[in-house]
This record gives structure tokens, C-alpha cells and sequence, in this order.
């Protein structure tokens, strides 16, 4: 089974930040498209209230997701005054450091469980 891993993250957005979120999203779509060619898939979703924030990422392996963690992770801090994290979930096993990583982000935006999720049985083309 290939590393590919999917990572899918949630938050609450703040009451009256909706507009600052998606700026925010937007300005960091852009930094990692430019910057991590690799990354495969990389997609900001807002619910229908606008009071829910949902990122999907899928990573070609782990090296992938540790690298998107350091450059990404001083791009994190200006979603701290907009979001509370609630969850991230990684289905694949994304190794010790970006574990560790994964950690950090959780608790710098809000103390969000991070749950990894072993493959069983699957494929990805």
C-alpha cells in the first residue's frame, strides 16, 4: 500500500470572522501551491452557516506532510484570532515528527484532538 496520506481538519469559525477566515484561507492556498508542489489535493471548505471550517489535504507520503508543517506553520498563527480547531484526522500513518507537529498546530489553534486513523484495506492510484 502506497503512504498516501488524507488529512481532514475542522474548526469553528469565530462569530463575525467569516470574511477574515476566507481571506486567510486564500492567502494560504496560495503560499502552499506555490511552495509544495508535491501536495496533490489542498481545499478549504466553509459549511452553509459559515460557522464551520473544513480543511482536506492528501499528501503523496509523509515527507509531504512534514514538509507542509514547517513551511506552513508560522503561516498558521494568523488563523488564531478566526478559528477554534475542533479535530484533525489523518488516515495513514504520517510518522513521528509530523505527528509531533500535528500536536503543535492542534494546541496552537485551539487544543483540537488529533486522531490518526490506520490504513486496513484500500488503494490509491
Amino acid at each position: 500500500m502506497r503512504d498516501t496520506l488524507f488529512y481532514v481538519d475542522r474548526s469553528d469559525v469565530l462569530p463575525g470572522r467569516l470574511g477574515e477566515a476566507e481571506a486567510a484561507m486564500r492567502e494560504l492556498v496560495e503560499f502552499i501551491e506555490a511552495a509544495e508542489p508535491r501536495l496533490l489535493a489542498y481545499r478549504f471548505h466553509v459549511d452553509a452557516a459559515g460557522s464551520t471550517m473544513t480543511l482536506v489535504a492528501v499528501h503523496p507520503d509523509p515527507a509531504s506532510l512534514e514538509l507542509h508543517l514547517a513551511l506552513g506553520g508560522p503561516k498558521f498563527r494568523a488563523f488564531v484570532p478566526l478559528i477554534r480547531m475542533r479535530s484533525i484526522d489523518v488516515y495513514g500513518d504520517p510518522g513521528p515528527t509530523a505527528l509531533d507537529r500535528l500536536h503543535a498546530k492542534a494546541a496552537l489553534l485551539g487544543g483540537a484532538e488529533v486522531t490518526v486513523h490506520a490504513p486496513v484495506a484500500g488503494f490509491t492510484r
